[in-house]
């Protein structure tokens, strides 16, 4: 499967030159395999990303601006989807493809895996939020236990020194 990045050599925008940069030096350091294709220089680059990309993605003049992304045939996305799937660590996802083992992607897909098995107590508690929640709890329940006993020894107190 290759990953088709379309792009415009000859942009005169400076922030779509940018997000170009961008996708292409992610996927470069993600060592992911991909194919530029110009769109500025080769007409049929640029019908056939105008072309594939789905209605409800265009923009309202119904011309989509690069960069757009494809897996092969599938579309994958623009720049803004792109840079949320970069924020979720959900890049691999994004584009179609399987994490690599190791990778932070690998490690969430394994652990929501996991959970879906019912085998992810351990690796689930290794979660700093849900580690978070617990200890949360924990001092909750102590501090209404220590209440509790504030409250006998009140009542305890009182009742001494009424029979007093």
């Amino acid at each position: 499967m290759v990953i088709k990045v379309f792009l415009a050599s000859s942009s005169g925008s400076t922030a779509i030159k940018k997000k170009q940069q961008d996708v292409v030096g992610f996927l470069e350091a993600l060592k992911i395999d991909y194919a530029q294709l110009d769109i500025a220089s080769n007409e049929d680059n640029r019908m056939w990303m105008r072309e594939n990309v789905p209605g409800e993605k265009k923009p309202t003049n119904g011309i989509p601006l690069p960069p757009q992304i494809f897996n092969e045939e599938m579309y994958c996305g623009d720049y803004d989807t792109f840079f949320e799937a970069k924020e979720d660590n959900s890049v691999y996802e994004f584009l179609g493809l399987t994490p690599p083992p190791g990778s932070k992607e690998a490690q969430q897909a394994e652990n929501v895996q996991k959970l879906h098995n019912g085998s992810g107590t351990e690796e689930h508690l290794d979660d700093d939020t849900t580690r978070n929640v617990a200890e949360e709890e924990e001092q909750e329940e102590g501090e209404e236990d220590r209440a509790k006993d504030g409250l006998v020894s009140e009542e305890e107190e009182e009742q001494a020194s009424e029979e007093d």
